[in-house]
């Protein structure tokens, strides 16, 4: 899907914003060891849709006023380190065991599996560095607002959120999908990716209403709207890892069937997956309607999210 002028601005400005304040976020030699610093750099910097980030940025847009965007970046930030963290941790051996990533080998294959897996502890800790810093002038409405969003984070980052889905993750792989239209099948495949994937990308949007100052009603209406945006961003981000290629997913296409993993497609097919991804979009539209968010940016972002080719 084409994006409209507008919104293709809109996200061109919005990254280039992030990638400024993640440059600023990452540490430096010699506080920090110089080949660390590298491989960290090398991972953060790769490039990217910057999804999360975006998503946190325009929910404090449509909850707050003109400063709220400034006021959520380093939920911004945070969310991408830990997103990075993620990528560089499930592409290990021992996880994924991907060589590709963003369009260039892995960090593993660029810099080795110990290295790869220390790079992945020190994002995810940075994220909280960032987020855990207050200017001295600092109002303590918004360091509660902060320790509100590095809570959600952390949860949404843990073993009730995104590793506890990679657990799971890692128990189906290879599983046999015989019977695979029962509905305990589909209902372990929703389990996964509420964790793995969405779960991130609902803190992402609810970590950014939260420093924009929304009331609860606004945050349960965000908080929701994530949710059914993360369900459909899965949906998709499976259906490309079929009819996809890797010159355009900056990954390795078609490793999910090889890996014997439950899918979306291997468990509805491609249409009805289809369908499926359209309906979480329309439902998660609906959600932003209900508490009057409707016709912002979150409504474009779900639309970008469902019409995506890579």
């Amino acid at each position: 899907m084409s994006q409209a002028p507008d919104f293709a601005s809109y996200l061109e400005a919005r990254r280039l914003e992030i990638e400024a304040a993640l440059e600023a976020a990452l540490p430096r030699p010699p506080a920090c060891p110089t080949r660390l610093a590298e491989a960290m750099r090398y991972s953060l910097m790769a490039g990217g849709k910057r999804l999360r980030p975006i998503l946190a940025l325009a929910a404090a847009e449509a909850v707050g006023e003109a400063a709220a965007r400034a006021e959520a970046m380093p939920a911004a930030c945070a969310i991408e380190l830990i997103h990075t963290y993620s990528l560089v941790h499930d592409d290990l051996p021992a996880m994924d065991d991907d060589d590709l990533r963003r369009g260039r080998p892995t960090a593993h294959i660029a810099f080795g599996e110990g290295l790869a897996i220390l790079v992945g502890d020190a994002l995810l800790t940075q994220a909280f560095v960032v987020l855990g810093q207050h200017t001295p002038d600092a109002s303590p409405t918004l360091v509660a607002r902060h320790l509100r969003a590095s809570a959600c984070l952390a949860e949404a980052a843990g073993a009730i959120g995104m590793v506890g889905g990679q657990a799971l993750d890692l128990a189906a792989t290879g599983e046999a999908t015989d019977g695979a239209s029962s509905e305990e099948a589909r209902q372990a495949l929703r389990e996964i990716h509420a964790r793995k994937t969405g779960a991130l990308i609902r803190a992402a949007a609810v970590s950014g209403a939260i420093l924009g100052g929304a009331d609860t009603p606004a945050t349960h209406a965000v908080d929701t709207y994530a949710a059914q945006l993360g369900l459909a961003f899965q949906i998709v981000d499976d259906i490309l890892d079929v009819e996809g290629d890797a010159a355009n997913l900056g990954k390795t296409a078609g490793k999910d069937a090889a890996a014997g993993k439950p899918t979306y497609p291997a468990l509805y097919g491609l249409d009805r997956s289809r369908t499926l991804a359209s309906e979480a979009v329309e439902a998660a539209r609906a959600a932003l309607a209900t508490a009057g968010l409707g016709g912002k940016r979150l409504d474009a972002i779900a639309a970008w999210v469902v019409g995506r080719t890579h």
